[in-house]
């Protein structure tokens, strides 16, 4: 994999794919590579098409999982080795269509108490403020936060550059926060080396702490807080296309999904059982069922 090693990193610098991309595409390669102990030059659709089948049925991987795998497997044969023919015909898993894991501003504001350093309250507030994903938020740099026109310059996925916004409350959380820890360097929330950002998986861990503590038994995990973000804006009133713009969603389609787990709407729906019950309370005689 030496060889081809150096042919991905060198196809995904000039595609401008972002380094977890990057690294997700070689590590599946390798495994794919491993599983059959060759080189993927030296194989097939056949090989292919069994290592999936190996993932589906013998390490009862996700559908997102095994797409996961494809996806590397299509960058491989593809864009590198130049064989479209081995990848032409792979069937796609149908991924599982959920709604997303929601938090109640109550539980958010647990996790945030619950939360032990002030840089990861920050973190947790910064994300929940302003609709962030786990990689945005730690690759926030100082000069991302505009005070003076309450905006905070994120650079998305996909290298799509947006603003959200910055709220005086958070803004202040973040003061308190420069105060008692000054960040060195140019990360806003610097890592143990403060010449690169925090690590995702710093984050995500102190997320769940934070979430076992507060007694909280949704499975949620920190991107919960962007689906918070998005879901109480929606029930607040505010237009669902200003939502789709501080998301950063190409697509009205994938922000419509969030008018589906929102109270709002549904408080204002009366259940057909209640207009049976008021009925009755009115002397009428709802219909009962035959024995």
């Amino acid at each position: 994999m030496g060889e081809l090693h150096d042919k991905m990193k060198a196809e995904c610098l000039l595609r401008g794919l972002s380094p977890n991309t990057y690294n997700g595409y070689l590590c599946r390669c390798r495994r794919f590579a491993k599983h059959f102990m060759r080189s993927p030059t030296q194989m097939g659709e056949e090989e292919v098409r069994s290592f999936l089948l190996h993932l589906a049925t013998e390490e009862n991987a996700s559908a997102a999982a095994q797409k996961g795998y494809i996806g590397a497997l299509k960058f491989l044969y593809r864009e590198i080795l130049k064989r479209p023919e081995v990848v032409e015909n792979l069937p796609s898993p149908k991924l599982p269509k959920r709604l997303p894991v929601v938090l109640s501003r109550e539980e958010v504001m647990a996790i945030f108490e619950a939360t032990r350093f002030i840089k990861h309250k920050a973190i947790v507030a910064t994300s929940y403020g302003a609709g962030l994903r786990i990689a945005e938020v730690a690759g926030l740099r100082k000069t991302d936060i505009d005070s003076k026109r309450m905006r905070i310059h994120i650079q998305g996925k996909g290298q799509k550059e947006r603003q959200s916004i910055l709220s005086p409350l958070l803004l202040e959380l973040l003061r308190d926060y420069y105060k008692e820890m000054p960040p060195k360097g140019e990360w806003l929330f610097p890592g143990q080396n403060p010449r690169r950002h925090i690590c995702t998986a710093t984050i995500s861990g102190a997320f769940k702490r934070a979430v076992k503590k507060a007694g909280i038994q949704k499975k949620a995990s920190f991107h919960s807080l962007r689906h918070s973000f998005a879901t109480h804006l929606l029930e607040n009133g505010t237009d669902i296309r200003y939502v789709q713009q501080l998301l950063g969603h190409a697509s009205i389609r994938t922000t419509v999904r969030y008018t589906h787990v929102s109270n709002a709407h549904l408080q204002t729906i009366q259940s057909p059982w209640d207009a049976l019950k008021n009925l009755e309370k009115k002397g009428g005689r709802p219909c009962k069922p035959k024995k």
